[in-house]
């Protein structure tokens, strides 16, 4: 078994006064949970890596994602979506408060260092697409 080291990263707004949405233009990267429906919520991102760099997880944290104010649809999985192309997720829980959805956490496995760098690659386009930047915690 190997050993794991983790490291937990903020996707932040340059806009910490407004409301943590993201506009998203059609080609650009966009994190969906309904086909073809961009989500705008600002997740937050933690990631934790094997020592050997052969595997990884994120995990995204949407504190108040619009795919449930919107009534898009059921929600099918994640999909991180870019020039690259799609990766994809069906590991998709749900928060509740009271009865009601408040939250999504979603996990994402890359089980090759080749999965990691294009996970990574996703993120900077991401952030840069939509004015936004890392933070380590």
């Amino acid at each position: 078994m190997s050993r794991v080291s983790s490291a937990s990263f903020a996707v932040k707004s340059h806009n910490a006064h407004k409301r943590n949405t993201v506009v998203t233009r059609a080609g650009k990267t966009s994190i969906q949970f309904v086909k073809g429906l961009n989500e705008t919520s600002v997740p937050e991102v933690k990631l934790t890596r094997s020592k050997d760099g052969t595997n990884g997880t994120a995990f995204f944290i949407f504190a108040e994602p619009d795919v449930f104010s919107n009534g898009q649809g059921d929600i099918t999985g994640m999909f991180l979506t870019d020039q690259e192309g799609e990766m994809s997720t069906v590991d998709v829980n749900a928060k509740f408060i009271n009865g009601k959805p408040s939250g999504l956490e979603a996990r994402y496995v890359m089980k090759t260092e080749a999965d990691w760098n294009r996970f990574m690659r996703f993120m900077e386009r991401y952030a840069e697409d939509n004015g936004l930047g890392f933070s380590k915690k």
